[in-house]
């Protein structure tokens, strides 16, 4: 397959869907692959490095667009200021795959059914074993979770390490996390290398042990644990009941923390709002937040998507893209995600939609004309697709 790779046009957006050191993975397998010029250069990587890695290079997305037969990218398709729709670009039959954001507008999705384009999120790769080498959350989460405590790090006018200093002792900052998922697992480790006294707060008691395992205080609210998470291991929805208690908790330790860094999400849906604005008002002058979970609406009432504010004495960073912020190892981490779904999809140098296969069946969100997401059908207002479509599809 003609496999396509255009830069980035989201703002802020500084990712490349794949990199240099991964072509070859691809070329190997029978593909030929084209990259836009300059698609790298915010990432790290040249176009001499792409060219020396076997790819051809294309001087405009038009190019890409009207001749790929796949395209790769990191965020969904969109438009460029004063520029052509990137999806209006694409021609019928093109497989897309990049982080979709099912949960997003589902409106996008019906205009992809509509070109009859084959579309994957890698948002819904199963957590299993077997999808390990795809799971592009985790391994961005990874990245997103590190750079939250540099961020925060740097807002707080304080040290995070204990000192002992000739003017006397400064204390260790003291951080709350909210979520210990992938992302909350590295805000964690990285707070605690930096020096500071870690507590963190989960409705799955799963994740206890592996909390304590990096030195961190586990906050517990009594919880039974099927009932915390889904059966993929993620969290899922609570009782309004459970979500009050864990409010009231997360209250009591706020007061006490310099730091907040919240990570809690739960697929296709948004955010728990965990921090109110009472909250804020109660915590430390000079504390700060950062939310992680700004692109699905926050887990801070008084979160702002993409600023920095300061709300009763209190920073609040809801970062966008924040990935964005390391996009070399970023980009390194997601390519490899990437280039293993494609040798799913495509092994041998031709498309095989195997909807048999648990993995392509989940991450395929469009198929010949048809919305197979059912929570995306859901939102639509769709009835269930009929095994019978299913099966023509295979």
């Amino acid at each position: 397959m003609l496999i396509g790779v255009p830069r980035e046009i989201a703002t802020g957006e500084r990712r490349v869907a794949l990199v240099p050191d991964v072509v070859s993975q691809l070329t190997k397998a029978g593909h030929r692959v084209v990259v836009e010029r300059g698609a790298g250069l915010r990432a790290g990587f040249t176009d001499e490095a792409y060219r020396t890695a076997g790819c051809d290079l294309a001087d405009s997305a038009g190019e890409i667009y009207s001749t790929a037969q796949m395209i790769l990218k990191v965020q969904r398709p969109g438009r460029e200021e004063a520029g052509e729709a990137e999806l209006d670009q694409m021609k019928e039959g093109t497989v897309l795959i990049g982080l979709l954001q099912p949960s997003g507008d589902p409106a996008l999705f019906q205009q992809l059914a509509e070109r009859r384009i084959v579309a994957c999120s890698m948002e819904l790769v199963p957590r299993t074993t077997r999808a390990q080498m795809m799971d592009a959350l985790s391994s961005q989460s990874t990245v997103a979770g590190y750079k939250a405590v540099l961020l925060a790090a740097n807002a707080l006018q304080k040290f995070f390490p204990m000192l002992m200093t000739a003017a006397g002792t400064v204390r260790p900052a003291r951080v709350l996390v909210i979520g210990a998922g992938v992302a909350g697992l590295q805000a964690i480790a990285t707070a605690r290398r930096i020096g500071a006294v870690v507590e963190a707060f989960d409705t799955r008691p799963v994740v206890k042990e592996q909390v304590q395992s990096l030195g961190a205080i586990f906050v517990e609210l009594d919880l039974h644990g099927e009932e915390a998470q889904d059966a993929g291991g993620y969290a899922k929805e609570l009782s309004k009941d459970h979500i009050r208690r864990e409010k009231e908790l997360i209250h009591k330790r706020a007061l006490q923390a310099d730091v907040i860094i919240t990570t809690a999400l739960i697929p296709g849906k948004p955010a728990p709002m965990l921090l109110d604005a009472e909250t804020v008002a109660a915590m430390r002058p000079g504390s700060v937040i950062v939310d992680l979970a700004g692109e699905q609406g926050g887990n801070c009432e008084l979160s702002v998507p993409g600023e920095t504010v300061v709300r009763h004495d209190v920073t609040i960073i809801a970062p966008l893209h924040i990935s964005s912020d390391l996009a070399f190892h970023a980009s390194q981490m997601y390519s490899k995600n990437v280039a293993a779904l494609v040798t799913l999809l495509a092994p041998k140098g031709e498309l095989n939609l195997n909807f048999g296969d648990d993995i392509i069946s989940a991450v395929c969100v469009t198929a010949e004309g048809e919305i197979r997401h059912a929570p995306t059908r859901q939102r639509l207002g769709m009835s269930q697709l009929q095994p019978s479509t299913v099966e023509s599809a295979r």
